[in-house]
């Protein structure tokens, strides 16, 4: 039995909705085929976006969407994507596949598939292989209003009004794929580059994000800091909005053996979470190395890629990174949304990689099927977190393990909305064993609980012939004296509920 109390007296930071954000690559089947199927397809779309997807999207309030990558990104000429479609420049996607990339899903392609979903733009420019100029001007050609040549070659595309661009990352993952540079290198190139994203009168200044640390390369992001920010000083984020983190739960051996998505043992299945919960670690520490070098909190961390990582399914092209997705992922998904909630002092955006068919995706397509993942439910069941105030909530500590991997039985989180109601997001991490919550709510009185949960076997999921094995159902519980109720969990589900 672990008992649960939420002080709703006791209120800290803002959860933002873009905690609850997405990523979407030029990588295997996320854009083409996933999202993007163009005007003159069978499938049903809205202006070449797949209204399957996107409708299932906007159920869970995407709040934002990372584009183009990722790797891609850096080998990435925007005006390669503009113009009539059939004139547009072919490459090579070197980073993903070896495929053609024809360009068909440029920025304004982009732009509208945010427009059909109500979400947040968050556009990662070309560091490693582009120029100031054409990042400036990239800038120029999405936001400016006035007369400028790129101003008027957006308007001969056909877009009169600009956009807004509201996140703008100065390169991916600076230290690897976009250029193998030293931290140092890097904070001088972003000082350079960065100069030159302005704001060009938009209704809101673009957020600027800069490139930060892979998993736990704490010199990394001390280096970018030092150079980019005064230590102690009310102007350290001057320069900058935010700064990046990636880190992927891989159980397996190395990243030459990452395990199987959907084939696991138990000793595998808890050693997934005990490697999805280091990322605790990693948020505690980057958040006193933030605190250090920038004292007023302006600086937000941006966790822009994370989710689990294993082997491709058999058959499919290595380069797509195309994997299933079972109950296992729920519970690594679930832990870590409660870790940001409870960390949204400086985690200020969250990108899971990817959206579509790609690594820990919400969808998967095949044609025109389309199957919700129970990573996707989890989502569902988080959503009433956005903008929602972070409460204070203890548990008592239990922990269930297999082998040397011992983890939390339990991971939970609460916060209040505007209008006083409570939501609580658990999961009971145990692969076997139902857990018993008693749940207390303390400094205030409510009239109603309501639940719902996702439950299943570790390695259940859904698949085109039976996409509803996994799905959240209704989950009842009777609230006592206004602030007492008791739930039963089974083994492997993830639970919220909203107390009025």
């Amino acid at each position: 039995m672990t008992k649960i109390t939420i002080h709703a007296d006791r209120r800290s930071s803002r959860i933002e909705p873009e905690i609850q954000g997405q990523f979407a690559e030029h990588l295997g089947r996320c854009i083409y085929e996933g999202i993007y199927v163009g005007e003159d397809s069978d499938i049903p779309n809205v202006n070449g976006m797949r209204k399957d997807v996107v409708e299932a999207l906007k159920a869970i309030r995407v709040p934002v969407l990372r584009w183009p990558g990722g790797c891609f990104a850096d080998e990435y000429h925007w005006m390669d994507g503009i113009g009539p479609c059939a004139e547009r420049k072919r490459m090579i996607n070197t980073n993903w596949g070896g495929l053609v990339e024809d360009n068909s899903f440029g920025t304004h392609e982009y732009m509208e598939l945010c427009r059909q979903l109500g979400c947040r733009t968050y556009i990662t420019g070309n560091l490693g292989s582009g120029t100031p100029r054409e990042m400036s001007e990239w800038v120029e050609y999405m936001t400016f209003s006035g007369e400028s040549p790129m101003a008027d070659l957006r308007r001969r595309n056909g877009r009169d009004e600009p956009w807004q661009v509201d996140y703008f990352g100065v390169g991916n993952e600076s230290w690897g794929c976009g250029g193998f540079m030293r931290p140092s290198y890097y904070a001088d190139l972003y000082r350079r580059y960065g100069t030159f994203v302005r704001d060009y009168g938009q209704r809101k200044r673009i957020r600027k994000i800069a490139c930060g640390p892979n998993a736990d390369d704490w010199q990394w992001m001390r280096t970018v800091l030092a150079d980019c920010c005064t230590p102690g000083k009310r102007d350290a984020g001057r320069m900058m909005d935010g700064i990046s983190l990636h880190y992927y739960t891989v159980p397996g051996e190395d990243w030459d053996h990452k395990g199987d998505a959907s084939v696991f043992t138990t000793e595998e299945y808890y050693r997934t979470l005990a490697k999805a919960w280091r990322m605790e670690t990693l948020l505690d520490k980057y958040c006193d190395i933030l605190d250090e070098y920038d004292p007023e909190g302006r600086i937000g961390l941006i966790v822009d890629e994370w989710g689990t990582w294993y082997d491709v399914e058999p058959g499919t092209n290595p380069g797509f990174l195309y994997q299933q997705n079972t109950m296992r992922d729920a519970i690594v998904a679930a832990i870590t949304l409660n870790l940001f909630n409870l960390y949204s002092r400086r985690v200020r955006m969250a990108n899971i990689a990817q959206t579509v068919n790609v690594l820990q995706a919400m969808v998967l397509t095949d044609g025109e099927r389309m199957v919700k993942t129970p990573t996707y439910h989890v989502f569902d069941l988080f959503k009433e977190h956005q903008g929602g105030v972070l409460l204070d909530t203890t548990a008592e500590p239990e922990f269930v393990s297999s082998g040397e991997d011992k983890v939390p039985l339990v991971s939970l989180s609460s916060s209040m909305d505007e209008s006083g109601r409570i939501c609580l997001t658990v999961a009971n991490a145990s692969a076997s064993d139902s857990v018993t919550i008693p749940v207390e709510v303390s400094g205030r009185s409510c009239r109603v609980v309501r639940g719902r949960i996702l439950a299943g076997a570790p390695d259940d999921k859904n698949t085109f012939d039976d996409p509803e094995k996994v799905t959240v159902r209704d989950f009842f519980a009777d609230l006592v004296d206004g602030s007492y109720f008791c739930a039963e969990m089974p083994p492997c589900s993830v639970a919220s509920f909203i107390l009025e």
